[in-house]
């Protein structure tokens, strides 16, 4: 699914599925979180993690950096600036569906 395709209420099927709406609020909180990190966040394994970070990065959602540090090739994961607006979206549009107030 391309990030076009999305609801006009804002709730977007890419990002609803649960391990993908994880992976987004994480990323929410910091500029980039290291890949083991997510993993451990949400005890899946790296081919899980990986389908799953492959889907948001099709649809322009996350980016990955890659840098060496402590001597391994590390693989940061950031959110872009259309997933971020489209995470903050589709959790306005899962609080308008559940009655909660907008903050």
């Amino acid at each position: 699914m391309k990030a076009t395709d999305k609801a006009e209420d804002g709730f977007e099927t890419t990002i609803h599925a649960p391990n993908r709406l994880r992976i987004c609020a994480l990323l929410e909180l910091a500029e980039q979180v290291e890949f083991g990190r997510v993993r451990e966040r949400l005890g899946v394994s790296d081919s899980v993690l990986s389908k799953h970070v492959g889907v948001l990065m099709d649809a322009g959602y996350v980016q990955q950096t890659k840098a060496v540090r402590d001597t391994r090739q590390r693989v940061w994961l950031s959110l872009t600036k259309s997933g971020r607006a489209a995470y903050r979206a589709h959790v306005a549009a899962l609080r308008a569906i559940v009655g909660e107030p907008q903050e």
